[in-house]
């Protein structure tokens, strides 16, 4: 389990709990964020990069095309378990390592790019600056990645989170606006910021797939008993055959933030 300062009210939660949905409704991202990944070079062929809080191995397995070598690594034993299955029906060969990013013990200057998709927030900062300088080659990129739903313009995000709330009052993860990347200042001794860019994208999902989506969040399956869980899950399918059709489209917005090693 996880405990944070600054994260759901110290909370525990722990994604663990949640890899088998995370697997099947989380690799969710439209192509256009990928090509925007490769046309800023990164995950291009040739290199090799680091995926550091891979999970599932989403980033990984969807750039795996551009022919790039990736090592994705995680804290969780149980997504890093979900990563090597999915990696291996879709005969990928891609490295999976379970282990805190804190803790990595590659050699330096291991990787041309370094990608972290919605886990930046999660690191200790002071620790993870220095080490992916040390293990980013000469001009190395590091890629922060972020995509979020917009409650205060979707409704049917909006309603969703209201629920998650009901569920889980002290879940930080509410009230999305579109935002750049937040990276400390500390990064500053080993890095430069060469790119910034926010976007919106409509993503498809059905009742059942965007339900998944849901539990497959911090505020349900990775925190609550498996009990409450079920209880959130009923009632939140309820909610949506009463709000939204069979299909429908999300709002979300995606932020690509791109560091340079000094």
């Amino acid at each position: 389990m996880i405990v944070m300062k600054d994260i759901d009210s110290e909370k525990p939660f722990d994604w663990g709990r949640t890899s088998s949905d995370y697997a099947k409704y989380r690799d969710i991202y439209p192509e256009v964020f990928y090509e925007k990944i490769h046309s800023l070079g990164i995950g291009v062929s040739g290199q090799s990069v680091l995926d550091i809080g891979t999970g599932t191995g989403v980033i990984p397995r969807n750039m795996y095309h551009y022919s790039a070598k990736f090592t994705g690594t995680d804290i969780s034993e149980n997504q890093i378990a979900q990563a090597k299955i999915l990696a291996e029906k879709a005969d990928m060969d891609i490295r999976f390592i379970c282990c805190p990013t804190e803790k990595l013990d590659f050699p330096d200057e291991s990787f041309d790019a370094v990608t972290a998709c919605q886990c930046f927030f999660y690191f200790d900062h002071k620790i993870t600056s220095e080490k992916l300088a040390k293990l980013l080659k000469s001009s190395g990129k590091l890629a922060v990645l972020y995509m979020g739903w917009l409650p205060y313009e979707d409704k049917v995000a909006g309603v969703s989170e209201e629920l998650i709330l009901k569920y889980n009052p002290k879940w930080t993860g509410r009230g999305d606006v579109r935002n750049e990347n937040y990276v400390p200042d500390v990064y500053g001794n080993y890095f430069r910021k060469i790119h910034s860019e926010i976007f919106d994208v409509k993503i498809p999902f059905t009742r059942e797939s965007w339900n998944g989506r849901i539990k497959a969040c911090r505020g349900i399956g990775a925190s609550l008993s498996e009990g409450e869980i079920s209880a959130f899950e009923r009632e939140h399918l309820a909610l949506l055959e009463k709000i939204a059709p069979e299909s429908f489209e999300v709002l979300h917005y995606c932020a690509i933030s791109v560091l340079e090693k000094l």
